[in-house]
């Protein structure tokens, strides 16, 4: 069978694991090497959404380790702080390498997944664009990717993004600043050098370039009229763009992408007959702009979000909780149940 995480073998040589698990499987391995242990993984924070447990079966598949009794929650549960969201019973000797890795694969992937929930409610069933390639190094984007489809977004902009996935990447993307860039900041022979390149791509036109994104939107869809598919405004929250600087020009409001100029934008875009021409708007959003733009009933059709992908830590926790079937744990860290949790096969 495949490899379908692209799990790095190494994890089996002990290479991803601190030194002190190493040291303890070789006194247990010499001390007490038949005692079976319980132990269980949870985090502290309520509504996360729990991903990675896949890839921990895949590794423990990988092990050929066979008596091990598994129990998990599904991928993509909800559950709360103090909640156990996997159990493993056996030999400690026979997984103790896998306790940090396990840590910290629940952190990563849960983190993604439930601030990719989080956002996605926050948008109302519009169309979110996981940007956050550019955010965070390069290794992570294939878990990135996985756990960012468990949370409910799947517009990723990588192949990289897509491998731990089932689908084929679908990667339409949309036009960088660099290419208008070399094109003297000259969208309309930007505009043309991407649609001569990429004739059967959506048309996504990134208008902020200027700072003028009310004039080069509609100087941009004049000139290709019902072959623009979107355009994208992505100005920086240092700047109020050349359309709002007689407005209170020193209001925070304006800075930036803000409301005021999607309104503006949605407005001119239709008085100029270019009604089906979509708006994605990027830079700085997380959930709470997001919420914010939506009360406001901003009309945004995509919104792209990068580094908030990524933040708001989940910490998980792995402890002995029983050992020979006994209660031996730290204090405060008992064996806990849950109607969540269930055994799982992983060979």
């Amino acid at each position: 069978m495949k490899n379908r995480f692209n799990i790095d073998l190494r994890i089996f040589e002990d290479y991803y694991s601190a030194d002190y698990f190493k040291k303890t499987k070789e006194i247990l391995n010499k001390f007490k090497p038949d005692q079976l242990v319980t132990m269980q993984w949870f985090q502290r924070n309520d509504q996360t959404v729990i991903c990675g447990i896949e890839i921990i079966k895949e590794i423990l598949r990988l092990s050929k380790i066979k008596d091990l009794f598994v129990e998990a929650v599904d991928e993509g549960e909800i559950v709360n702080s103090l909640e156990p969201v996997l159990k493993i019973t056996g030999k400690y000797s026979d997984f103790a390498h896998f306790e940090g890795l396990f840590d910290g694969i629940l952190s990563r992937a849960s983190t993604i997944a439930t601030n990719a929930k989080k956002i996605a409610s926050a948008a109302n069933g519009k169309t979110v664009l996981n940007m956050n390639d550019r955010m965070d190094y390069y290794t992570n984007q294939q878990i990135d990717g996985y756990a960012s489809a468990i949370g409910g977004i799947k517009n990723l902009v990588t192949a990289a993004s897509f491998e731990f996935l089932a689908e084929e990447p679908n990667l339409n993307g949309t036009m960088p600043h660099a290419l208008i860039a070399s094109f003297d900041g000259d969208l309309i022979e930007a505009t043309k050098a991407y649609k001569e390149v990429f004739p059967k791509n959506n048309l996504i036109i990134l208008v902020d370039y200027n700072n003028d994104c009310i004039s080069d939107s509609i100087k941009v869809c004049n000139a290709f009229k019902d072959e623009i598919y979107a355009v994208r405004l992505d100005t920086s929250p240092s700047l109020v763009d050349k359309s709002l600087q007689d407005m209170q020009e020193n209001s925070q409001e304006l800075h930036g992408v803000n409301p005021t100029l999607v309104k503006m934008l949605r407005e001119k875009l239709d008085l100029n007959g270019h009604n089906k021409v979509k708006i994605i708007v990027s830079s700085g959003f997380n959930e709470e702009k997001i919420k914010m733009f939506e009360s406001q009933n901003t009309p945004v059709d995509i919104y792209g979000v990068g580094d908030a992908i990524t933040k708001n830590k989940i910490g998980f926790t792995g402890d002995i909780v029983l050992i020979n079937g006994k209660k031996q744990a730290k204090f405060g860290r008992e064996n806990s149940f849950s109607n969540k949790i269930k055994s799982i096969k992983y060979s």
